[in-house]
């Protein structure tokens, strides 16, 4: 029984072939990283008076908060960060779901 019809030999080849597309996708995840680091992705506000920025790998790295935030009382400046920071997340997080599944698109390991 030979399996496929390639034989021990087959069965070597697609092992090799599968590692060298695990090879490229290492390299690819490691540029994306670079990449992702790079990113500013911006979530506001329902009103546009807080804007939080992280990067595509969820770095915070600024917030930006309006004159007319502060005007608003404590509570209120909590809930417009907050709610900036959720859709800054969750924008980087689609970003980041988004461009793994372009890496890995065609892969298909054998036996998977």
């Amino acid at each position: 029984m030979a399996g496929k019809g390639f034989g021990p030999l087959g069965k070597m080849k697609e092992l090799a072939e599968a590692f060298k597309k695990a090879q490229e996708v290492q390299q690819g995840a490691q540029a994306l990283q670079a990449e992702l680091e790079q990113m500013q992705i911006e979530g506001q506000s329902e009103d546009g008076l807080v804007k939080v920025i992280v990067t595509g790998n969820q770095e915070p790295l600024n917030v930006e908060i309006s004159p007319d935030a502060l005007n608003q009382g404590a509570e209120a400046l909590s809930a417009s960060v907050t709610m900036a920071m959720r859709e800054a997340y969750a924008k980087s997080t689609e970003t980041m779901r988004s461009r793994m599944e372009q890496l890995t698109s065609g892969l298909n390991l054998p036996g998977m």
